[in-house]
C-alpha cells in the first residue's frame, strides 16, 4: 500500500513545485532610470537620453533570446529617452542660434 493512501493531498503531489520567477535585465532597469533622468536633468540630460536609447536597444536585442523581463521597462527607457533628447537638443539648438544673432547684432 502506497504511504500517501490515506492522505487527502494525494492526487496534488504529482504537480511540479511552480517556477521561480524570470530575472528582471539589469539594462532594461538602468534604460528606465537613464530616460528618467534624461527628462527631469537640465542639458546633461541629452547625454542620459543618448545612453538610455542605447541601453533599451541592447536590452531589447538581449531580451529574445534570454528568459528574461523587462521589456516593458526597456521601450519605457527608450521613450522617455527619446523625449529627453529631443527636449535638449531643440533647446540646446535655440540658444545656440540665439547667442548667433546677439552676437551678430549691432549695438
Amino acid at each position: 500500500m502506497n504511504q500517501y493512501s490515506n492522505d487527502l493531498n494525494a492526487p496534488y503531489n504529482n504537480y511540479p513545485p511552480p517556477m521561480p520567477p524570470a530575472k528582471t535585465n539589469g539594462k532594461s532597469i538602468a534604460a528606465l532610470v537613464l530616460g528618467i533622468l534624461s527628462v527631469a536633468t537640465p542639458y546633461i540630460g541629452l547625454l542620459f537620453g543618448i545612453i538610455a536609447m542605447i541601453l533599451a536597444s541592447i536590452s531589447l536585442k538581449e531580451l529574445k533570446y534570454k528568459n528574461e523581463e523587462g521589456r516593458g521597462l526597456a521601450i519605457a527607457g527608450l521613450v522617455c529617452g527619446i523625449v529627453g533628447t529631443v527636449i535638449y537638443a531643440l533647446l540646446i539648438a535655440f540658444l545656440v542660434v540665439i547667442f548667433i544673432f546677439a552676437a551678430s547684432s549691432d549695438y
